[in-house]
């Protein structure tokens, strides 16, 4: 079970989340992101030492100071009811078409430089021995070896 799938089970649960630099904070999870990024509400925050307290209604927790997160246990059983009840596909996987950038590509024109067509105009072809005369390929636009007319 990754954490991630962890963290995002225990939203609306309380949790004691201790930092990098000692200080805890205790409070129930609200959301969390991507980076491990939480947000908490009703926080009780507790000084390095533990000396002092703190009654903070919300909080923002960049996830790279986190040392350690405690959940409660019934937060586990939930996450191995919803892994059960993920949908699984049948049949081998798909492979989605390629979708690349215009004509370009060894040997086409057109490409990067803009729409069809603009390789008549002047234009950079495509990558790797476009239409570009005895230059070789381009990186498309206007530079290096562009079309000579009227010779």
């Amino acid at each position: 079970m990754l954490p991630l799938t962890l963290l995002r089970t225990a939203v609306y649960h309380p949790m004691l989340v201790e930092l990098k630099n000692g200080e805890t904070y205790n409070g129930h999870l609200i959301s969390c992101d991507n980076f491990m990024n939480i947000h908490l509400r009703d926080v009780i925050c507790t000084s390095r030492d533990g000396d002092r307290f703190w009654k903070i209604p919300e909080c923002y927790i960049r996830g790279n100071t986190i040392k350690y997160l405690r959940l409660p246990e019934d937060v586990l059983g939930l996450v191995k009811e919803d892994t059960n009840e993920k949908p699984t596909r049948s049949g081998p996987p798909t492979r989605r078409p390629f979708r690349g950038r215009g004509d370009g590509g060894r040997g086409g024109h057109g490409g990067r430089s803009g729409g069809p067509g603009d390789h008549r105009k002047g234009g950079g072809g495509g990558g790797r021995g476009g239409h570009q005369g005895s230059r070789g390929g381009g990186r498309g636009g206007q530079q290096g070896g562009q079309l000579r007319q009227g010779r």
